[in-house]
Formats: structure tokens, sequence, C-alpha cells
């Protein structure tokens, strides 16, 4: 995670680093003091904190041996069964080093396991329990099977609320020595959806460009639609004018570069703020995930784009 660069900068990482998960820390915390854990699965979005602070549960138990204890392998990249039989098993039948009885294993995207590389690791944790213990992070944990999740304690990650990205972002402002105004925070929130990796890469993009950070430069690096201007399209269509409402999309799309799932996006964000009934409000949330999930399969976003539009020239004239 980006965070562990910035951190690690100044100081080593540690529990306090990690934003808006406040009850999984203090439970991981009080495991981690004890010297003893369990089998951990760590679920939840992507930028959430979950290899971050898997990596902190390793070096507050080994301190300056933890590279020794400490195997990392990302289950997207190695993912079949020979890696749980060669490399985990391995490193799992050997002693730690140090005053810790066990090491540890960390298997981040281990939703990307294949099945029968699933079944493989389930009998590796158990009969290596004395010796080795799992980290798993994934983003479902349907993904993982009944017998894994059952040997492990699961900590359930939230999407970042707009107080905790505002931490990260003047945490990171304070140390770099930029200045941000409460528009471009707000606007980074928005953009990051949540996701602190994305949140710490747009503050790096955009103060690559200047300390001063804006709300308009902000904008600039997101190449996301503008709300504003998805507001003029929408009430353009609305309203019954279809060719001003397609004339003033597709010189946004062609303006700013967006692409067609973006602008989806864009437009699902504001029909909620249209002065229509709530029921055509539903009707027409239902059309963009028609268009988006078109847009996904492969269809032209162009002509999607101009039938969700004509979807709200219709919804305007109460058909």
């Amino acid at each position: 995670m980006v965070s562990e660069i910035w951190t690690e900068k100044y100081r080593p990482i540690s529990f306090q680093d990690i934003v808006g998960q406040e009850d999984i820390i203090k439970r991981v915390q009080a495991l981690t003091d004890s010297l003893n854990i369990p089998h951990l699965l760590f679920a939840g979005p992507a930028g959430t904190g979950k290899s971050t602070l898997a990596l902190i549960v390793v070096r507050e138990l080994f301190k300056e041996t933890w590279k020794e204890n400490y195997l990392e392998l990302n289950a997207s990249d190695e993912r079949g069964i020979n890696v749980v039989r060669e490399k985990v098993k391995n490193f799992a039948r050997t002693k730690s080093i140090g005053n810790v009885p066990f090491k540890i294993i960390f298997l981040d995207e281990a939703d990307a396991l294949t099945p029968e590389a699933q079944q493989a690791l389930r009998r590796t944790m158990e009969n290596y329990s004395a010796t080795c213990r799992f980290i798993l992070s994934c983003n479902y944990s349907s993904k993982i099977i009944d017998p894994i999740q059952s040997r492990c304690a699961l900590f359930r990650f939230r999407l970042l609320e707009n107080k905790d990205i505002e931490k990260v972002i003047q945490k990171i402002a304070s140390r770099e020595s930029l200045t941000i105004t409460p528009e471009a925070a707000e606007m980074i929130y928005e953009g990051s959806e949540g996701d602190c990796r994305r949140c710490i890469n747009l503050l790096q993009s955009t103060s690559s460009v200047s300390p001063s950070i804006t709300a308009d430069l902000v904008s600039t690096i997101l190449s996301d639609a503008k709300p504003k201007d998805i507001k003029i399209v929408l009430d353009y269509a609305v309203s019954g004018d279809f060719q001003k409402a397609r004339e003033k999309l597709f010189d946004i799309i062609l303006r700013e570069s967006i692409s067609g799932q973006d602008v989806v996006k864009a437009i699902q964000k504001e029909i909620w703020n249209l002065p229509i009934e709530p029921e055509i409000k539903v009707k027409l949330t239902e059309k963009t995930g028609e268009a988006e999930f078109r847009i996904v399969e492969g269809s032209d976003p162009f002509i999607q784009l101009q039938a969700l539009l004509a979807s709200f020239v219709l919804a305007g004239l109460g058909k």
C-alpha cells in the first residue's frame, strides 16, 4: 500500500497510521500484544488498510527480525496449487527466529487462489499451526472456502469516510508542505471513493504540478465529468431537448477524454438532484445500470449514452 511508503520515510508504521478501522485495530492490537495470534482473514474493499495492518502486525511481533519470519505472496500472481505445496509449505515447516514461536505467511488477494489451492492451503494451515500463522486478505470473503474461513478470525474492513480521508490528507499536507483548499479536499474524497491508496496517489499527482492544490487542479488530474456539466446535460434532457443534451454530453466526453463508464457513474450520482418525482428517479437509476452493464460487456459507449439520454427525455415528457 502506498501509505507504507510515506510513513516509513519518517518512522516505522504503527497501528495509529491506519484510519477508519478503529474497532478492528483495537482487537488486532490486543491479539498482537499477547504475542499469540490466530490465523487472520482481512476482508474488505481495496485501499482500506488490509495489507498495511498485516505488515504492522508482523513488525510489532518480531521487531528487528521481522523479515526473516515473514513471507508475503500475492495470490493474483501466484495462485496455483504448486505455490501452496512448495513455497508456503517449505516456509511453514521451519521454526521461527526469536521469541515468538511461529512465523507469519501473508497471502494477499487470497480470493484469487484456485479452489484446489485453497483445499491444499486448509491442510497446511492445520498441520503447521504450531510453527506458522496465516494472514489472508481478500476483497470478497465469499470467494474463500468455508473450511478456511472457519480456521480464521475474520475482520471486515469498510470504506473510509470523509473524516478518515481528511486525516490522511492533513497529515500528508503538513509533512510535505502542501496547501489544500477545503473544496479540493472534498473533491479528493469524492474521487477516491473511500480508497486511501487512491487518495494518496491523487495527492502525489496533484502536488507534482503545484504545492497549492485547488479544486480545479484536482479535477484536471481526476479526469472525471464535473457535476455541473452533467447537470446541464440532464436538465436539457429532462426538459425534452434531446439534441442539446446530446451535443453537450459529447462535448464533455471529447473535451475531457472521459470514458463511457465514468459518464454513467456521474449521471447516476446527479439523478437524485433532479427536480423530478422519486418514482422516476428510481426508473432512471435502473436505466443507468443497464447502460453501464452494456458498456462493460463491449457495447458502443456513444450509442448507449444516447439511449440513456433518450430515457431521460421520455421521463421528462411523462412517458
